[in-house]
């Protein structure tokens, strides 16, 4: 009799298996087809990956397609590798995340070099100006050396008081990296080499930086609604973004990276505890992520969440926290909503109902 219990427990446990990847193939399939999806898809459960899925081209010039091993632009994920790094010098004794600016980079020559703090800084409440100003891109379009572009784009006066509002931007985070430089005498990449990718085998992550050639990037494309046609990205110098967003990766290798955060491979329970900490009143920005509880189908969830936009890529990365599902999804275009589609994926991971919206082909 506990023979037959086990065989049709395990039967169950396949039958579920099968029928979750079939609805994944079935979402997957559809942004693929109708909304010229590319690049990568991940879900994992629980911690391990259960659905892979690549689609599209890498380079559409030479016609490349995107495999297992094309590394993708992950743009603001980078700030949460920042984050990870900034923890982990505070349980080392070396950073006090409530020390302002100006106890690490005494050189910092803006109004808030003594009066915004690190925290403010990671939870985009610094009142630090956006370092994009009215440009946008344009400020990432000229080489220019880092601390210059700090001086320039990332010290003027304050615009609100710090720890009072939120404001998204960049230029807390360029600060961020060059304090954890100053704080360890050792380059942002060194630091992210020796304290996450090293000890995690995260051998397909690394820091853009130098104009050095990444072997297997992905190119990266702007849709256009109107002509129904991809183009290539505008050029801009990814190093000018930093420690904000200039970091590579594979689905797979970010998924190493999740699992050693939510089970403390990399840091505390009590520091994970801190980063998981939600703001309400900034947004519910966390340190690194966005938490909150979220509803999904008759399943109440704590999800952390961390996204990334850099003109044609595109990067999404949810994990629920109680549920140790992941899904993260890497793409070189814009053309796909990929935040529906992974609403979709986390329905189907927790077997939920889920509708496709009936979505008209984008064309070629």
């Amino acid at each position: 009799m506990t023979k037959i219990i086990a065989a049709i427990i395990i039967g169950l446990t396949y039958s579920t298996s099968f029928g979750q990847h079939s609805a994944y193939n079935r979402i997957a399939n559809h942004y693929t087809k109708t909304q010229n999806f590319s690049g990568a898809i991940l879900v994992a459960k629980p911690g391990h990956p259960t659905y892979l899925h690549y689609a599209g081209l890498a380079s559409k010039e030479l016609q490349v397609p995107v495999t297992k091993t094309t590394k993708f632009k992950i743009c603001s994920i980078t700030k949460t590798f920042t984050v990870a790094m900034l923890l982990k010098l505070a349980e080392e004794g070396k950073l006090k995340l409530d020390a302002t600016i100006g106890t690490y980079f005494p050189g910092y020559i803006g109004e808030g070099k003594d009066k915004v703090n690190l925290h403010q800084l990671i939870t985009y409440s610094s009142g630090i100006p956006d370092c994009e100003g009215n440009t946008g891109l344009a400020v990432y379009q000229t080489e220019i050396a880092r601390d210059s572009f700090i001086n320039r784009y990332c010290s003027g006066a304050l615009a609100t008081t710090p720890g009072s509002t939120f404001k998204y931007e960049n230029g807390g985070y360029i600060i961020l990296g060059k304090i954890i430089e100053l704080a360890t005498g050792k380059s942002y990449a060194e630091n992210l080499h020796t304290m996450i990718l090293e000890p995690l085998g995260m051998k397909n992550t690394g820091f853009i930086a130098d104009r050095r050639l990444v072997k297997e990037l992905a190119q990266a494309y702007l849709y256009n609604d109107s002509t129904k046609s991809f183009t290539n990205d505008p050029p801009y110098y990814i190093e000018n973004y930093h420690a904000s967003a200039a970091m590579y990766s594979t689905v797979e290798d970010l998924l190493k990276f999740d699992q050693a955060l939510f089970n403390y491979k990399l840091l505390s329970k009590a520091t994970i505890g801190l980063m998981l900490t939600s703001y309400p009143k900034l947004w519910s920005v966390a340190y690194g992520f966005w938490v909150t509880e979220n509803k999904y189908g008759n399943i109440k969830a704590r999800a952390a969440d961390r996204q990334g936009a850099m003109t044609g890529s595109n990067t999404s990365w949810l994990h629920l926290v109680d549920q140790n599902i992941t899904v993260i999804i890497f793409s070189n275009t814009n053309a796909t909503p990929i935040n529906e589609l992974r609403e979709k994926l986390t329905l189907a991971a927790l077997n939920q109902p889920y509708e496709l919206p009936k979505h008209k082909s984008l064309g070629p």
